[in-house]
């Protein structure tokens, strides 16, 4: 991994929402839509989160129409790093990611198959 690289994860990981979207994938796979409902912002302000954590290729997304449903990518973190720790405890301290965890998915669109 380039010095560019660990930068661009360190920026991506610089923000609560991207922590908390990052917490949240760590469980399942999500619609945009979803996230949308879960964090109250618009579908742009989702979508440039995304962005980031996709230029840090920290997550990844499947496309289904017009919806996407992002995923963590395969490893993202390194052994020994403790970033799979971090997100742990922000899956079970965390008020908006924990509530959101535990409700049924908000999004009318079928799984991607």
């Amino acid at each position: 991994m380039t010095t560019e690289e660990i930068g661009a994860q360190f920026k991506a990981l610089g923000d609560v929402t991207r922590l908390r979207i990052l917490a949240l994938l760590s469980l399942r796979e999500y619609c945009n839509c979803e996230l949308v409902v879960i964090f109250g912002i618009s579908q742009p302000a989702i979508s440039r989160h995304m962005a980031r954590l996709k230029e840090a290729r920290l997550i990844q997304e499947k496309r289904q129409g017009q919806w996407i449903f992002y995923s963590l990518t395969r490893d993202p973190f390194r052994p020994g790093q403790g970033l799979g720790e971090t997100l742990a405890r922000i899956r079970e301290a965390d008020p908006v990611v924990t509530q959101a965890a535990s409700e049924s998915p908000s999004c009318t669109v079928p799984a991607p198959s």
